[in-house]
């Protein structure tokens, strides 16, 4: 624990004056770069487990109160939506296996404020989603004491990923596989009916979006692969095929997972449920079920902030953030700073914002972060893509419509962080040009 303590210190407060910024810590010399040290089953994993994780446990309950007997629908609106973005983003990836993701393709492909946002709503999404899912499971572990332990369990995480992306790596392969298992024998001991469909007057177009914009929350995954790409071993083979492949199985799981839902605890059951996979298990599972929801909501917390930290450090080293998150730490080759700074916002919104209006947020985001995935691919020569361009229209309309189709109050949130996010990329292009930038903490 002594070099970690120390290292923090040492991360916050260390003079850099060089572009990228590097933290030698006394153990190299060398200018620190990311390493290629993750494989298939490696990025596969931190995408699974980035996506099965609190979504899995959380989403069917609100998303079943406005869809009612039509959850189904609205989960296959959801699957196809990140299906299309899937696509789009392993055709991307193929080409640019860097870190930063859909930041670095809309900087390519669009326009640096294009990249600048896309960037900075994947940012904001993804610290609401890291916030939510610390949230829901430390609801799962201590009730009477959630906000406070959502706050640790963050800086326990991000802490583990100092150490590196292969222990982010191992944590989620772990952690993902106990929590597929469990599901699975859940599924099989649970009766299979499909759901009544039927008109009702409670039930509307509108209520079926927003159904599948909350349902978008616990497939919003795979990016993070793409966001990993400097760290992934051969990653133009790699990137798209685990991209494509871990959605591919995460859908077919939920579909099960939905169908076991509405058999044993019914639309109205779900929709009333605070846990609804608790509620399907019988009883002497009931304690083992919630352990594994909190393990499932922390093997997505990982992979969150690690993603989240690479995206951050992409923007930084190209000027559109303050450098010094820019740093990789040659010790582990991690962006330390970018890692430290994205957890303690997330363990702010975690003590402050309702988990509800987070997931809401989150999806209205994200979304809009895969829109620009899809402005991406629409640019890329026809020599680069993968996929007809119709795949890219279609993703960016229904990315629109389900951003559209959400709480009126994450859009208004979402738009005065997007208008933020606008301001501070006119600031630091105002210093940019003036030579003033500030590299200091």
């Amino acid at each position: 624990m002594q070099w970690t303590i120390v290292g923090v210190v040492k991360i916050l407060v260390v003079d850099t004056h060089s572009h990228p910024p590097v933290f030698h810590a006394g153990y190299s010399d060398a200018v620190a770069k990311l390493r290629r040290t993750l494989g298939p089953w490696g990025s596969a994993g931190i995408g699974a487990a980035s996506m099965v994780g609190a979504g899995a446990f959380y989403v069917w309950s609100p998303a079943a109160s406005l869809a009612g007997p039509f959850l189904l629908i609205s989960l296959a609106l959801a699957g196809v939506v990140a299906l299309l973005n899937a696509i789009t983003m392993a055709q991307l990836a193929l080409q640019h296996p860097v870190s930063g993701g859909v930041y670095h393709y809309a900087r390519r492909y669009v326009s640096p404020r294009a990249g600048f946002l896309a960037g900075w709503m994947f940012m904001l999404g993804k610290t609401a989603s890291a916030a939510a899912i610390a949230l829901i499971a430390a609801q799962y572990l201590a009730p009477d004491q959630t906000r406070l332990l959502a706050a640790l369990l963050i800086a326990v995480f991000a802490a583990a990923n100092l150490t590196g992306l292969r222990t982010t790596a191992r944590i989620s392969i772990g952690l993902v596989s106990i929590v597929v298992v469990v599901l699975l024998a859940l599924m099989v001991q649970s009766p299979w009916r499909m759901p009544e469909l039927g008109v009702s007057s409670e039930v509307s177009v509108y209520g079926v979006a927003q159904s599948a914009g909350l349902i978008f929350f616990a497939f919003a995954g795979y990016a993070r692969m793409a966001t990993l790409g400097e760290e992934v071993k051969n990653p133009r083979v790699v990137l798209p095929r685990v991209i494509v492949g871990t959605l591919g199985a995460v859908l077919v799981l939920y579909v099960l997972l939905a169908l076991a839902l509405l058999g044993s605890v019914g639309v109205e059951g779900l929709a009333a449920s605070a846990t609804p996979v608790a509620d399907m298990a019988p009883d002497s599972w009931r304690l083992m079920v919630v352990a594994v929801a909190s393990l499932a909501s922390l093997g997505s917390l990982a992979a969150i902030l690690a993603g989240l930290s690479r995206t951050s450090m992409a923007m930084a080293q190209e000027g559109d953030l303050p450098s010094f998150l820019g740093l990789v730490w040659a010790r582990t080759s991690s962006p330390a700073r970018a890692q430290i700074t994205m957890a303690l916002a997330a363990m702010t919104l975690a003590l402050l914002v309702d988990p509800l209006w987070l997931v809401a947020l989150s999806s209205s985001a994200v979304l809009s972060y895969y829109a620009i995935a899809h402005l991406c691919a629409l640019a890329q020569p026809a020599h680069e893509r993968l996929a007809p361009r119709l795949v890219a229209w279609t993703g960016l309309v229904l990315c629109l419509a389900l951003v559209a189709a959400l709480p009126w109050q994450s859009l208004v949130v979402g738009a005065l962080c997007l208008a933020l996010g606008v301001m501070v990329f006119a600031r630091v292009q105002t210093y940019q040009s003036r030579g003033q930038i500030d590299e200091e903490p």
